[in-house]
């Protein structure tokens, strides 16, 4: 049943529509923000308690991946090695993360953690289904794989070096929205979202398969507006927030 699934999730015609929805969805978030974090404004569903949205969310990811992994018939290194990187993010990201979060983070409304599960889970499904079960076997080692693990390193290392900056203004500083200074935020508001673009793009780069890019698609759709829209709040509430700073590319954007 699992390989029926795959089979059809991975199949051009549902990639390339998936695409595109991530072009609709980057087109529709820039009129509009997901209403959670410093963004949220009510309704959208009962609230739920931000600890436990992010790891309901985020964890997923790894029954969609883990049971396309384990149900391939063997498993060469490059995909134990891509298994590897895929499970290190995601574990960061729902066992890790929500926990070192303070108690009273703003709640994320259930249609929203709700949307990103059921995103998650046909994501992780997609990208495990080619990489374990339908793809060609991978020509490694090459250039390509040593840049793209690379990046993805590097990315995962700004991402959670970002994060700890932020978590560390309200342990100094107190509860509350403050000014992120030092590391990558000498240059940009959200290297937390530039790490993660990092992450997937270095993750696609070594792959090198339609239905990874994919996801760079869907992680550009979700995040570049995202980070858009906290450097204008950051602005907007700051009145000596560094002029020179941009969104989430340094010097351009």
């Amino acid at each position: 049943m699992i390989h029926t699934w795959v089979t059809w999730v991975c199949s051009p015609l549902f990639v390339w529509s998936w695409i595109a929805l991530a072009v609709v969805a980057l087109v529709v978030l820039t009129r509009i923000s997901a209403p959670y974090g410093r963004h949220g404004r009510g309704g959208w569903g009962p609230p739920v308690p931000a600890r436990w949205a992010w790891f309901g969310m985020e964890i997923v990811t790894l029954v969609g991946f883990g049971l396309c992994f384990w149900a391939s018939e063997s498993t060469p290194w490059p995909c134990t090695l891509f298994f590897g990187l895929y499970a290190g993010h995601y574990g960061y990201r729902a066992c890790i993360y929500p926990w070192l979060n303070p108690p009273g983070a703003a709640p994320v409304p259930f249609s929203i953690a709700g949307m990103a599960a059921l995103f998650n889970l046909l994501n992780s499904t997609i990208l495990g289904g080619w990489l374990f079960l339908l793809g060609p076997p991978l020509e490694i080692p090459t250039p390509r794989l040593v840049v793209g693990v690379f990046l993805f390193v590097m990315g995962f290392f700004i991402h959670v070096r970002s994060d700890a900056i932020l978590r560390s203004l309200r342990r100094d500083l107190g509860p509350g929205y403050h000014i992120p200074s030092g590391f990558m935020y000498r240059w940009v508001s959200c290297p937390n979202y530039l790490g993660e673009i990092m992450q997937w793009f270095g993750f696609a780069l070594a792959v090198h398969a339609l239905p990874v890019w994919s996801f760079v698609a869907w992680t550009i759709a979700n995040l570049l507006p995202r980070a858009m829209r906290h450097h204008q709040w950051y602005r907007e509430r700051f009145d000596d927030y560094p002029a020179g700073r941009k969104a989430i590319l340094p010097g351009l954007l």
